[in-house]
């Protein structure tokens, strides 16, 4: 039987953590990160991902940009908490020791880690398919980190940046980019390989946004994550509305994907963005609206959270507007 990644860590570990309880674990696992107290004014951020060759990135990837990716990937969980990052460790899976491999490798690990402020504190190498596993920490003011489970109805939902375009990346990448100028396509590729980090911008909209998290697995599931988690937490059930008018998308993507249902599918469900989405209430979004433009963060409105269940899309005209996919989800498919 088929059980989607959520469900499976809902069913056979969300509640692993409360066989063994510590006082200073303050939310265990369905979140960006865990969060531990570590002292009266400071929160301790954990998060760990793994990509697998053939699965979150293609075999001839070139290294210094895979290593790029796979760091900044997992530091996008900490910035969207809201956390400044400390430090990683890696664990790298290598089919054979390849030094003009490893020499790229490290290059673009040791890239990413500097414009991010957080350095390699140890990590394990074996032999076997490529694989990395990275754990970020990073830290948040006590009680300030943005979690999934705090969105309220009236809430607006922005997202940073633009959506689609690493989606439109793994197109070009897999059926080729004749249409696109070389510009255009090193556009698509860096948002692949080099997603924005969006640690500045989640820190400032720590105490605005009720509700938060990084796109990963295309906003139509991972929105749906803080639906469900707010829902749960409020006891209530909560919605949303989308205006997919509203979705910033890059020109770049639209010369991909020139039909405008086929934009839209690809938008919300394309995956691997790393843009933040969040949730902010109304008397709080010019504030909101005004920090992320100083940063010169692009932030747009897409929707509102309502009463209800599920996510219903419209355009311009409110009318409404069917989505056919759901977004990535991990073993959807497996047996």
């Amino acid at each position: 039987m088929a059980i989607p990644e959520f469900e499976l860590i809902r069913r056979y570990f969300s509640s692993a953590w409360q066989q063994a309880p510590v006082p200073e674990l303050c939310l265990g696992p369905g979140d960006d990160a865990a969060i531990l107290q570590m002292s009266a004014t400071d929160q301790l951020l954990v998060s760990v991902d793994t990509l697998n060759v053939g699965v979150h990135f293609l075999p001839d990837s070139p290294p210094e940009r895979l290593a790029q990716r796979c760091l900044r990937v997992n530091i996008s969980d900490l910035a969207a908490m809201g956390g400044e990052p400390v430090g990683f460790t890696l664990a790298l899976s290598l089919p054979d020791v390849d030094s003009e491999w490893l020499a790229g490798f490290s290059q673009g690990l040791a890239a990413a880690a500097r414009e991010a402020k957080c350095p390699l504190i140890g990590g394990d190498t074996t032999h076997g398919p490529l694989s990395m596993t990275i754990q970020v920490l990073g830290k948040v003011p006590a009680g300030q980190a943005i979690r999934r489970d705090g969105a309220q109805v009236g809430d607006l939902i922005y997202v940073t940046g633009t959506l689609g375009d690493a989606a439109a990346a793994l197109q070009v990448m897999q059926a080729g980019s004749a249409q696109l100028s070389s510009e255009n396509v090193d556009i698509l590729l860096r948002a692949f390989y080099e997603p924005t980090m969006r640690i500045e911008a989640a820190m400032q909209l720590r105490g605005l946004a009720t509700a938060g998290l990084d796109l990963s697995d295309g906003l139509i599931s991972d929105l749906r994550h803080i639906l469900t988690a707010s829902s749960a937490r409020s006891r209530s059930n909560l919605g949303a509305e989308v205006n997919v008018s509203a979705l910033p998308v890059s020109s770049a993507f639209k010369q991909v994907f020139p039909e405008f249902q086929q934009q839209v599918e690809r938008a919300v469900s394309g995956g691997d963005d790393y843009q933040l989405c969040v949730t902010v209430p109304a008397e709080k979004a010019r504030q909101a609206e005004s920090l992320m433009a100083d940063l010169s963060v692009p932030f747009s409105r897409i929707g509102e959270i309502v009463t209800g269940e599920g996510i219903q899309f419209h355009n311009e005209q409110n009318e409404a507007v069917l989505i056919h996919t759901q977004g990535y989800q991990h073993f959807a498919d497996s047996v």
